[in-house]
């Protein structure tokens, strides 16, 4: 079984996160300042020994890969930060491709997404739009791309790269923009390229655009919370149902993420909300397939506090024995029901969102264990 972890690249200092959030910003900026906000909350969250790394030290992404395939964990997707051919936070990614002693299967994530102060609650502030152009630009694209796929280490289905794009619902030209990646790919001498989405199946107006995907992810514990939730139908379903129409058109048109405004509004009343984790993890594990393609996932932990405060939301109920029994019946389930050898975690070290794999100073290697463990029951080892 191939579990591949999102692995997020925000642990080193760019001018744009200075200007932004002030300078000497990362991603443990929000993980340091987090305060517990009820009994039994473990914040902040610490990692072991204190390694507060930084990723533009290539010992940290060598040590990373190092620890993650003796545990089975199989490779990393990295976030990627695109914006009509700006970058930012690429720097990790790009020593990865330079230094092969960074010995880890990958796959690349394109978030899509722009870019807002959602952090702060101010989700009408964006920081950087994003705009999709055309043949052109998705040429600068997917040349960018190019040297990552042709890379021995790029996981690819019968040759063909496997690129992830996270939100290709707000995009009004993705089947185009797929159809000629596939034909640049092939003239890059690549059977094809595959493609699938992160999240987007409860998003798209219409299946066609679905089905132009060779694969579609179950982000979990997304797709979870919409499964425990939806069996609300009527009044209030047919209400987010048009409010996400409504944001998918003015994301695509103005950069302006109308369904993370409204939800931030929300947890402004609401506050702070608690899901159960087992019950989270006992819909995951009881799921059927969105599509006959559908590549099942999974998910370590929860509590995005760190970031949002009391307009978190945070699984309560977790730990590393949970963990591994719900992981041991999650590869039965991919195996038996999606005919999958791929799964996709969430997550490898998005820290300040409590999604990490890496050791900290409550569970130490618990997690990473708990794969392992999982893993071996199943004889499910990944061979590299």
């Amino acid at each position: 079984m191939k579990i591949i972890a999102y692995y997020l690249p925000q642990f080193h200092n760019i001018p744009e996160n200075n200007e932004w959030w002030g300078e000497g910003f990362t991603e443990w900026v929000n993980v340091k300042k987090a305060t517990p906000l009820y009994d039994g909350h473990v914040q902040p969250r610490v990692p072991l020994d204190n390694n507060y790394y930084d990723l533009l030290d290539d010992d940290v992404k060598i040590w990373q890969a190092k620890i993650a395939k003796e545990h089975g964990v199989y490779g990393f997707c990295y976030y990627h930060y695109w914006f009509d051919g700006k970058m930012l936070l690429e720097k990790p990614m790009e020593q990865m491709l330079a230094n092969k002693k960074i010995d880890i299967p990958f796959c690349v994530c394109w978030a899509n997404e722009p870019w807002t102060k959602a952090w702060t609650g101010e989700d009408k502030k964006v920081l950087i739009n994003q705009y999709y152009g055309g043949k052109k630009e998705w040429k600068e694209h997917f040349d960018y791309m190019l040297p990552f796929f042709k890379d021995e280490r790029y996981i690819k289905v019968d040759g063909k790269p496997l690129f992830v794009i996270y939100r290709p619902s707000i995009m009004n030209c993705v089947v185009e923009m797929m159809e000629y990646w596939r034909e640049l790919a092939i003239e890059s001498g690549f059977p094809g390229l595959d493609f699938a989405y992160q999240t987007g199946d409860l998003d798209f107006e219409n299946r066609s655009e679905a089905d132009a995907f060779e694969y579609d992810i179950e982000f979990q514990p997304g797709y979870a919370r919409h499964e425990m939730f939806s069996s609300k139908k009527g009044f209030l379903s047919t209400l987010k149902y048009i409010r996400r129409r409504v944001s998918n058109i003015v994301q695509a048109k103005f950069g302006v993420d109308l369904l993370r405004v409204g939800t931030s509004s929300l947890r402004k009343i609401t506050g702070t909300q608690f899901i159960s984790y087992d019950k989270a993890w006992q819909t995951i594990i009881n799921m059927k397939p969105v599509r006959k393609n559908s590549i099942p996932g999974a998910f370590v932990r929860w509590d995005n506090t760190p970031r949002h405060g009391k307009r978190g939301f945070v699984y309560v109920g977790e730990n590393p024995e949970k963990f591994k029994k719900y992981l041991s019946a999650q590869i039965k389930h991919a195996k038996r029901d999606y005919k999958q050898d791929m799964m996709f975690m969430y997550a490898w070290n998005e820290w300040a969102e409590g999604g990490y794999l890496e050791p900290d100073e409550e569970h130490g290697y618990g997690y990473l264990k708990a794969i392992r463990d999982a893993l071996k029951e199943n004889n499910e080892f990944p061979e590299y």
